[in-house]
Formats: C-alpha cells, structure tokens, sequence
C-alpha cells in the first residue's frame, strides 16, 4: 500500500508539476502579448510624432525660403541705397579733404 501511496503521490506531484508548467508558459505568453501591443503602440505614437514634427518643419522650410527671396530683395535695396550714400556724401566730403591734404602738403613750417 505504501508503493500505491507513492505512485499516487508521484503522480499527484508530476500533475501539479505539469499544471505549475502550463501557468508559467500562460503568463510568459501574456507577457509577450503585452510587450508587443506596448511596442506596436509606441511605434504608432513615434511614427505619429515624427510625421507631426516633419510636416512643421516642411512648413518652416516654405516659410523660410518664400521669405528669402524677399528678404534678398530687401537687402539689396539697403545696400543700394548705402552705397549712394556714402557715395554721395564722400563726394562731398572728398573735396574738403583735397583741400586740406593740398593746405598742408604745400605749406612749409620753418
């Protein structure tokens, strides 16, 4: 009787061992379910925050470049309108500086 008592108890420990088994791999599948429907997600959110970012800088790439051509134009009316400027006045200013370079470069001082 005490052979059948460890049969059985064998037995009983071999079942449990087989059902302990079978909880261990249910969860681990759980677990690697919910890994992947986290990762799916996150690479749903990234896909999603990456398409946002580069449709605002396509966005300020168009805006930047409409207004260089404008800005360009801009400059260059500036700079146009420096140079007559300072043309204008160093004609003016030219004059009185020969004079002066003449007044000193001629005068001798004994």
């Amino acid at each position: 009787m005490d052979s059948f008592k460890g049969q059985g108890g064998i037995q009983m420990l071999l079942t449990a061992e087989q059902e302990a088994q079978h909880i261990v791999s249910s969860a681990r599948n759980l677990k690697m379910a919910r890994l992947k429907q986290a990762k799916e997600e996150a690479e749903k959110d990234v896909a999603l925050f990456r398409s946002q970012m580069e449709t605002e800088y396509q966005k300020k790439i168009s805006e930047s470049s409409g207004s260089s051509g404008n800005t360009v134009k801009r400059l260059e009316e500036e700079t146009d309108k420096r140079i007559k400027a300072l043309t204008k006045s160093t004609s003016i200013v030219s004059k009185e500086i020969i004079e002066m370079l003449m007044k000193h470069v001629t005068s001798v001082k004994i």
